[in-house]
């Protein structure tokens, strides 16, 4: 039976990653890395994938034979593959779920439910308190502690999505509905416009004298899953992801108090309150009422609101009432980082380690989004790290890169590289050969177990090695999956900025790394960003934005991010 809606490339890279999970469980050799280095390449294509389909070239797709262009047409006629759910009846109950959380993997979650009858979280944390899994063939205590470490980030994080993922559809909606000629005003509102990292739902108001007209339209997208509620003023759905989209309608005179109500926070929205009343003013959504004589003040813009309560305007992103009413009001408020400020991308990868795409087609998408420069920093070899380079491929990148510098135009590609700290502070690269390149990214990306003095000690290592230019996502956390590495941050800040190590903002959805709170903790210790997309591929060079947001939310001006700065200036800084 056909489908209602297209499936998307993102449905069919998961569908291949759940055949490669279970495959990887029945121990079969080599197919799982088949289907997960499709899985990879068809999430990050360019172009929708029926329109490849319908063309008759899927199989001009990398790594995508015969074989798995003929399951793509079936998930594409289908929305479903025949081969998962035989396999998935063959997998014992819960295995797949198990191998979600952070320190297990599918074999270990086989080992799990054979060993132990565990089939859910619920019996996996009380395995692990009560020191059942310890006994098994590579656990320990440290496993169940990593084991339970998870559980709980999962656990506190609730049913929540990722920023990164669901961002652009929520904006894709907002276009849809924007371009009504019923649609007056529009905007994203609450936890998405201060863009918080994760999403429990969506929030969209807009202003409209034909508010039916807008939810007619809302109610009939096609990424819609069903339709929770439908009114004149107010309408909720579900998209077809898990995420619920709730549009409100108001009239175009209520707009502008009616946009930073339901942008929040809660609590920011209580402290504007409690200021408005000691003005004896009333403020909701509906407008500001002058308690005195009951009549409506004039505005038009949220910028009005704050102006008339003897605030500047306060940026969406630090609406969390984390200090902000307080430094607008003595003026201390902090101009943040303007989306358009970066010139630059410090960290991007390309097919010479794990990347999609060539050197030449990154820098040419960097330029599309209006970057000046680009620095590719492929990961440096390492057993525990995937397509890395030793020290004759980067000699090898850096001629290439050369070569493409000499045919841009007001463009320069930096030569970078992507070390490994570790675990006693050292870089799987020697100094000799990174000395000669324009950036050196370091990271922590194995050993995250370490006791936090080990693990501080490891860092403040790297950080006094002179060729070390940007601390890469520094905690390690995963967003809801790992937890940050335990470490004296105080101390890690206090050294980078003693030292002029830039700290990294990575704008990957699941990292965010630095957080906006930790941005604010290490610009307190006199600290220096970098923000980076961490691209493996040109499309996810639109991660940059969700750094930058990042960053606003830590309350960072452009002064302190260094890839804000000119390229010759950049330059200078790095060689100091």
């Amino acid at each position: 039976m056909a489908i209602q809606t297209p499936v998307s490339n993102k449905q069919i890279a998961a569908i291949f990653y759940d055949v490669a999970d279970i495959l990887e469980l029945k121990s079969v050799q080599f197919k799982p890395a088949a289907y997960r280095r499709a899985a990879h390449v068809i999430e990050t294509l360019d172009e929708d994938i029926n329109s490849i389909s319908e063309r008759g070239e899927l199989e001009e797709i990398p790594g995508v034979g015969a074989n798995l262009a003929a399951k793509i047409r079936e998930i594409l006629g289908t929305g479903t593959l025949a081969y998962l759910e035989k396999l998935k009846q063959e997998t014992p109950e819960g295995v797949l779920k198990l191998a979600e959380i952070g320190g297990i993997g599918p074999k270990k979650a086989l080992l799990l439910s054979r060993e132990l009858g565990i089939t859910d979280r619920e019996k996996l944390e009380e395995a692990a308190k009560t020191g059942k899994i310890r006994t098994l063939a590579g656990f320990g205590e440290k496993s169940e502690r990593n084991i339970l470490q998870s559980i709980h980030a999962m656990k506190s994080t609730g049913r929540r999505f990722l920023l990164g993922d669901i961002l652009p559809v929520a904006e894709t909606i907002k276009e849809r509905l924007a371009s009504l000629p019923a649609t007056q005003e529009i905007s994203l509102a609450g936890s998405i416009r201060r863009m918080r990292e994760t999403i429990g739902d969506v929030d969209i108001l807009a202003a409209s004298a034909e508010p039916e007209k807008i939810m007619a339209a809302f109610c009939e997208l096609p990424e819609i899953d069903r339709v929770l509620g439908k009114g004149r003023t107010k309408s909720s759905i579900v998209l077809t992801s898990g995420v619920q989209v709730d549009l409100r309608v108001v009239d175009k005179d209520q707009y502008w108090t009616a946009l930073q109500y339901f942008t929040g926070s809660k609590a920011h929205n209580i402290a504007m309150r409690r200021r408005a009343l000691d003005r004896n003013w009333k403020l909701n959504e509906y407008g500001v009422t002058n308690l005195s004589d009951g009549k409506l003040l004039n505005g038009q813009t949220e910028q009005d609101l704050y102006r008339m309560l003897d605030l500047p305007y306060i940026e969406p992103e630090m609406r969390e009432d984390g200090g902000e009413i307080e430094a607008a009001a003595s003026g201390t408020l902090p101009e943040i980082i303007p989306y358009g400020a970066v010139r630059g991308d410090l960290h991007v990868h390309s097919s010479w380690s794990d990347g999609k795409h060539s050197i030449s087609e990154m820098a040419e998408a960097a330029k599309v989004h209006g970057h000046e420069y680009i620095a590719v920093c492929d990961h440096a070899w390492n057993p525990k790290v995937s397509r890395g380079l030793d020290e004759t491929a980067i000699v090898k990148q850096q001629a290439e890169i050369e070569r493409v510098n000499r045919d841009l135009d007001g463009f320069v590609v930096l030569g970078g590289i992507e070390c490994s700290i570790s675990p006693s502070g050292n870089l799987d690269i020697g100094n000799k050969i990174i000395g000669d390149l324009d950036v050196v990214v370091a990271g922590i990306h194995s050993d995250l177990d370490m006791t936090p003095t080990d693990m501080t000690n490891r860092v403040l290592t790297a950080l006094h090695n002179d060729q070390v230019d940007i601390l890469s996502h520094p905690t390690g956390r995963i967003i809801q999956q790992r937890e940050p590495v335990q470490m004296d941050l105080d101390a890690v800040f206090d050294s980078a900025g003693e030292l002029g190590v830039s700290l990294e903002i990575n704008g990957y959805p699941s990292r965010l790394d630095l957080s906006d709170m930790n941005c604010r903790m290490a610009l307190e210790h006199g600290a220096r960003f970098s923000i980076c997309s961490d691209a493996h591929a040109r499309e996810m060079l639109e991660y940059m934005k969700l750094g930058i947001a990042t960053a606003r939310r830590g309350w960072l001006e452009a002064k302190d991010i260094i890839n804000t700065l000119p390229l010759r200036e950049l330059l200078k800084m790095l060689e100091s």
